[in-house]
C-alpha cells in the first residue's frame, strides 16, 4: 500500500536536517541552561541562535522579542490571556468567526466572564468583513486576534491592513499565524503586529515547541509563573532539543519559500484541477485568488467527508475534513458553516495539504483514485 501524506497543515514530517541538528542536545549537550556551571551554561548559547534564527524567518527587530513556548495553542492563550489580564475585565475582545478552537474558546472563555467578546464575520469565499472589524473598533481600543491564513480553507487574511486599522484604533493586535509561517512571506517589524503565534511542527520541526512574537512594550501579563526563563515571560526549564530543530526549520523554511509558492502550488493545482474535471458537482471552498500555495478545501456534495476519508486512508492516502483538534466532530466544520457553505457539501467538504515533499507521482494516484471512491459513495449516498 502506498503512503501518500496530504494533511500537512494537520503536522508535518520532521525534516532529517532538523533531527540531525537536535540529536547532539539528547546525546551530548543536555545540561539545564539556567545552570550556572559550564555543563548547562554552554548551552544558552544555541537557544541564543534559535531565538536569532526564529527572528529572522517572521522578520522580528530583535531576538529578545521572540518567546518560546509549547506549541501553537499556548501561544495563542498567552497573547489573549495576557493581553486581557495586563488591560483589564472592561477590555473588549474582537476574533472571528473561522478562528482555530485555540483562539475561539479561549475568546469565549472571556466572555463567560464578563469581557464583550465579537467575532466577526466572513462572506462566502472566506474572506473577512472588514467594514464589521472598522465598525466594532470605533467605539474604542480592543484586543483584537485574528488569524493570518485558515488552517481548513488557507484562506489569507489581509493582515497588514487589519494591523493598521487596529493600530489607528489604539487597539492591540495578534495573529495566529500557525499556517501561514514558512509558506508565505511575513516581516512582523513593517506589519506593525504586536504578537504572532507559531508552531514547530507546522515547519517539519517537532511537535511540542511554538513560538509567541511579542513585539516590545506591548502590554502583556505573564502567562506562566515560577522561574526566570524567556526574560520572566514564560517560566520552565526550556526544551532545548525542540528549540534547536525549530532554529533549523526556520532557516531552511526562509530559503525555500519561493519553492512553496511555485513547485508546493503548482502541484495544488494540478490536483484541485483533476479532481474537478472527474468528479462532478464538486467546489473549491475559500478564496482562491488569496490562499496559501499547499491547501485546498473541495465540497464533494452528497457524500460525507468522513466517508471520503476512510477510503482514502484504504489506499494509504491521509488527508482531512477540517482542523485536526475538532476532527473527532460529526458536524459539519464552523468554518465552512460560517462560509455559508450548503449543507449538501458542508458535510462533503475535504481538506488536501501538501508538502514540499509532496511529489507529482502521488498527485497523479490520488486524482486516479478521486472518482472512483465518489462514485462508489455517491451510489450509496440516501441524498442522490
Amino acid at each position: 500500500m502506498k503512503n501518500i501524506y496530504l494533511d500537512n497543515n494537520a503536522t508535518t514530517r520532521v525534516a532529517p536536517e532538523v533531527i540531525k541538528e537536535m540529536m547532539p542536545f539528547f546525546e551530548e549537550l543536555w545540561g539545564n541552561p539556567s545552570s550556572m556551571h559550564y555543563f548547562g551554561g554552554q548551552v544558552q548559547q544555541y537557544i541564543d541562535i534559535a531565538r536569532a534564527q526564529v527572528a529572522d524567518l517572521i522578520g522580528a527587530a530583535d531576538p529578545s522579542e521572540i518567546v518560546f513556548t509549547s506549541c501553537g495553542t499556548e501561544s495563542n492563550n498567552m497573547a489573549i490571556y495576557g493581553a486581557a489580564e495586563a488591560l483589564g475585565s472592561g477590555t473588549k475582545i474582537i476574533t472571528t468567526r473561522v478562528e482555530h478552537p485555540a483562539v475561539l474558546v479561549t475568546c469565549r472563555h472571556f466572555k463567560e466572564h464578563g469581557h464583550e467578546v465579537v467575532e466577526i464575520g466572513v462572506d462566502g469565499n472566506g474572506r473577512l468583513d472588514l467594514d464589521e472589524l472598522k465598525k466594532e473598533l470605533a467605539s474604542g481600543p480592543a484586543i483584537v486576534s485574528t488569524m493570518w491564513a485558515n488552517n481548513e480553507t488557507g484562506v489569507i487574511f489581509p493582515v497588514n491592513e487589519i494591523s493598521k486599522i487596529v493600530k489607528e484604533a489604539g487597539g492591540i493586535f495578534h495573529t495566529d499565524a500557525v499556517q501561514a509561517v514558512g509558506k508565505i512571506p511575513i516581516n512582523v517589524s513593517e506589519s506593525g503586529i504586536d504578537m504572532l503565534s507559531l508552531s514547530g511542527h507546522k515547519v517539519h520541526a517537532p511537535k511540542g515547541i511554538g513560538v509567541l512574537y511579542i513585539r516590545k512594550g506591548t502590554k502583556l501579563k505573564t502567562f506562566m509563573t515560577g522561574g526566570h526563563q524567556e526574560r520572566g515571560r514564560r517560566a520552565g526549564t526550556e526544551n532545548v532539543p525542540y528549540i534547536v530543530g525549530l532554529g533549523k526549520a526556520s532557516v531552511i523554511a526562509k530559503h525555500i519559500i519561493s519553492e512553496e509558492q511555485t513547485t508546493v502550488a503548482k502541484l495544488r493545482d494540478k490536483l484541485e484541477k483533476g479532481i474537478l474535471a472527474t468528479c462532478p458537482d464538486t467546489t473549491v471552498n475559500g478564496d482562491i485568488a488569496h490562499r496559501l500555495p499547499n491547501t485546498t478545501n473541495i465540497s464533494f456534495q452528497y457524500i460525507e467527508g468522513e466517508s471520503i476519508l476512510y477510503h482514502l486512508s484504504d489506499l494509504g492516502i491521509a488527508a482531512s475534513s477540517g482542523s485536526a483538534c475538532t476532527s473527532g466532530s460529526l458536524e459539519p466544520s464552523h468554518v465552512i458553516r460560517a462560509m455559508g457553505v450548503p449543507f449538501t457539501a458542508a458535510h462533503g467538504s475535504t481538506r488536501f495539504s501538501l508538502s514540499r515533499y509532496t511529489t507529482e507521482e502521488e498527485i497523479d494516484f490520488v486524482i486516479e483514485n478521486m472518482p472512483i471512491i465518489v462514485n462508489r459513495l455517491r451510489e450509496m449516498s440516501p441524498f442522490v
